[in-house]
């Protein structure tokens, strides 16, 4: 248990003192160069005993004044308990940064305050400010700054519920660096992340973190070397990008374009290739039902220009293949076009597939 006079040093961060005042839960710690800093009790490591006083029945109870007393001689090393080394791992050469909102009491969401954290996942010293900000505000608070340690998660103090209103928008800057060591450089960063700060009264938004054994809100904001940026959104090419969407899911019907060797003459017949790459440039988005349609179409026009043309001949190119086209051809020819004569074409001149008509 932490009592006044004692030195401690931070759990979480670098730094200790000797303690001067208890109160609320907070111990404040005074440094070597005099500054005083108020620390919550659970993040304080008592590394040297407060000296006995003898009680005495009238003496009030009051903290002790400490004095800085002059040391002649130089400060003794830390011990191994006070400094812990730091172990580098290959997976530490990249940076994983995490910001975590923990709360005090998780059952009684309406009125707990909340502990925030960063977690450093990484091999280098990060000197780094933590910043909050509302939605419609373009300035920003600091709610924090200074330099966490590699793999080692940093206090950045109690949030309470009233705060929530005016964190909207949440932001990590930092610089990376390793002390005593040669290091590969990284480029500086500022995360900007949004911050639903209604998860905070739902039960189930907080969830277990690799992190910490308690459920928290966590927010990634670097994930192996990759800062969280939020991706700005283009109209213009979100909108020319459903248009695009909107053509290939329903394809359009295209004019057939004519071209004047689909049509010829030979004699007096009229010889027609129904071969789809000869009735339009380009077949991208087509199906097969487009296609057959396009090729009966280009069918019924000539039949339907040349109906009074009587004993006009026909020469309908549509090739061998499955024989889908021929006998759709045929099929109109029995039923819209009746009584005309229908042959094979000389397979001489036109090969296999091709069906003459006369008018």
């Amino acid at each position: 248990m932490v009592k006044l006079g004692d030195i401690v040093r931070f759990l979480n961060s670098v730094g200790g003192g000797r303690v001067t005042k208890i109160k609320d839960n907070l111990a404040y710690v005074e440094d070597e160069d005099g500054f005083e800093t108020p620390v919550l009790l659970r993040e304080c490591v008592v590394v040297g005993s407060a000296p006995a006083r003898p009680a005495t029945a009238s003496a009030p109870a009051v903290a002790p004044i400490v004095a800085k007393a002059p040391d002649p001689q130089p400060p003794a090393a830390p011990t191994a308990e006070e400094t812990l080394p730091i172990v580098e791992t290959p997976e530490g050469e990249k940076i994983n940064l995490t910001l975590a909102y923990e709360p005090l009491d998780i059952k009684k969401l309406s009125a707990t305050t909340f502990d925030t954290y960063l977690v450093n996942d990484s091999n280098y010293f990060l000197y780094f400010a933590y910043m909050t900000r509302a939605r419609e505000n373009d300035r920003w608070t600091t709610r924090y700054a200074g330099i966490v340690e590699p793999n080692i998660q940093v206090f950045l103090g109690e949030t309470l519920r009233e705060d929530l209103p005016q964190m909207d928008r949440v932001a990590i800057q930092y610089i990376a660096f390793k002390r005593d060591r040669e290091f590969s450089a990284k480029q500086p960063e500022f995360i900007e992340m949004p911050l639903d700060t209604t998860k905070f009264a739902r039960l189930h938004c907080f969830a277990p973190n690799v992190y910490f054994d308690s459920p928290v809100i966590a927010l990634d904001a670097v994930c192996n070397d990759i800062p969280r940026h939020e991706t700005p959104i283009d109209s213009q090419r979100l909108s020319q990008a459903m248009k695009e969407k909107k053509s290939a899911d329903f394809p359009r019907r295209r004019v057939v374009k004519k071209r004047t060797k689909a049509e010829r003459k030979a004699g007096d017949t009229i010889v027609v290739d129904l071969h789809i790459s000869e009735l339009v440039d380009n077949t991208r988005g087509l199906s097969n039902a487009d296609m057959l349609n396009l090729q009966i179409d280009e069918f019924s026009r000539i039949m339907d220009e040349n109906l009074k043309k009587k004993g006009q001949k026909i020469v309908f190119i549509h090739g061998k293949g499955e024989g889908v086209l021929r006998n759709a051809i045929l099929k109109e020819l029995n039923h819209r076009y009746k009584g005309h004569d229908v042959q094979d074409a000389s397979f001489r001149e036109y090969g296999f597939g091709a069906t003459q008509v006369t008018i």
